[in-house]
């Protein structure tokens, strides 16, 4: 939880003042910027500075805070991904960089488990396309074995994909110790696509040769991805800035502010913070212990991030409203709460607690019990299905910007 002072400027703006118990998304914004990385990019802004000696900082504090040999700040993790894949393709080669994406003459095949090709807003394969490679899925999507794996990287394999993320399929994939020793016997660099996670040094040493983070979500900086992981792969994910990364690359205050979060990060107090996310999931469960048609239950992240989520489970029969009714209901009302509800359909969504504002826990909890009040006192309702949400949404969605 942040303490610093709201400046209104959402309200100005004619935005809705949204509380986020979603999580770290980037259609909510990501994450609450810390201070620090507040503090960098605004000094930095007014002033001239050598981009490329920049970079080389931030490649010393990403080696300093992951154990990393090198690191690279780019426009996303997404973009992180593509660029790391493409290096691997090109390797410092400055006219294979510029042929990019046409792979020619190149390694281009990257395999990716069936159950890692998720979607987050994108397709994840889309970043292997985008740098020019070939996507490769291999296994079934609950069940891999390490000899699908070696026969999907064939003879011209470039780089292979894993994906950390709750959206990716949670059981009977290849861990990443074996996926990585796999790859390493053909001489294939293993890139990981970790956005969310907040492990900076354990996927490096399980045998990653890349891994890519978002400095927007755990971390709390500017929208920025990192890659961190050996130096000669660095530098040639460094180099596609003369090829497909130009249209990826980030600023001075991106880089810096990247800089001072990946520092807040170091010395943050993970275990107060943890304390206070703690304090809103217990003020959740007791609020809500005593409801009718709901069951609030603590449930650990998927990807094992130390934190917790409450899971509030709706029986639409005692309730007389389903879980994305609620949600809807939630989002729509005054103020606006937006739950993370990608499994709503299944009659439960979670509230996160690691972007809240002071105050804003208990906010969450008296917009719940009205809205689970105020569906009690109808007399009954024809709940829509699940399906018409999306549906709904997607409409939405194509009519931008109207």
């Amino acid at each position: 939880m942040n303490e610093t002072a709201r400046s209104g400027i959402r309200e100005r703006l004619g935005l809705r003042p949204i509380i986020n118990v979603s999580g770290t998304m980037t259609a909510l914004g990501a994450s609450i910027v810390v201070p620090e990385a507040v503090a960098m990019t605004a000094a930095i802004l007014p002033e001239f500075v050598e981009i490329n000696d920049l970079h080389r900082l931030a490649s010393r504090t990403i080696a300093k805070l992951t154990g990393a040999e090198a690191g690279f700040i780019t426009a996303s993790c997404s973009a992180g991904v593509t660029l790391a894949i493409a290096a691997c393709m090109t390797g410092p080669d400055l006219a294979r960089i510029e042929q990019l994406p046409n792979p020619s003459g190149m390694r281009h095949r990257v395999p990716i488990m069936l159950g890692h090709m998720v979607g987050y807003g994108a397709p994840v394969e889309q970043a292997i396309r985008l740098a020019g490679g070939t996507v490769v899925p291999f296994g079934q999507a609950t069940d891999v074995r390490p000899y699908q794996l070696e026969a999907a990287l064939g003879e011209d394999a470039a780089c292979a994909l894993y994906v950390v993320s709750h959206h990716c399929v949670g059981y009977g994939q290849l861990p990443l110790e074996d996926f990585a020793a796999i790859c390493h016997r053909r001489h294939v660099p293993v890139v990981v696509d970790a956005a969310s996670e907040y492990d900076l040094k354990g996927f490096l040493e399980a045998g990653a040769d890349l891994v890519c983070y978002s400095a927007h979500k755990f971390l709390g900086g500017p929208t920025a991805g990192i890659v961190a992981g050996r130096k000669d792969l660095v530098r040639a994910t460094f180099l596609q800035n003369m090829g497909i990364g130009r249209g990826m690359k980030v600023g001075k205050e991106s880089i810096l502010g990247t800089i001072a979060a990946l520092e807040a990060w170091e010395r943050r107090d993970h275990a107060a913070v943890r304390r206070t996310e703690q304090e809103a999931l217990d003020l959740w469960r007791e609020r809500f212990a005593a409801i009718e048609g709901v069951t609030a239950t603590l449930e650990p992240d998927p990807t094992h991030n130390p934190l917790d989520r409450l899971k509030l489970a709706i029986d639409p029969a005692r309730a007389r409203i389903t879980a994305w009714e609620l949600a809807d209901r939630l989002a729509a009302g005054a103020p606006p709460v937006i739950v993370r509800d990608h499994e709503v359909e299944h009659g439960y969504f979670f509230l996160d607690p690691c972007n809240l504002h002071p105050g804003e826990a208990r906010v969450v909890a008296e917009r719940i019990e009205a809205e689970l009040a105020e569906a009690k006192s109808r007399a009954g309702s024809n709940h829509p299905p699940a399906s018409a949400r999306r549906e709904r949404r997607f409409a939405r969605l194509m009519a931008w910007p109207d």
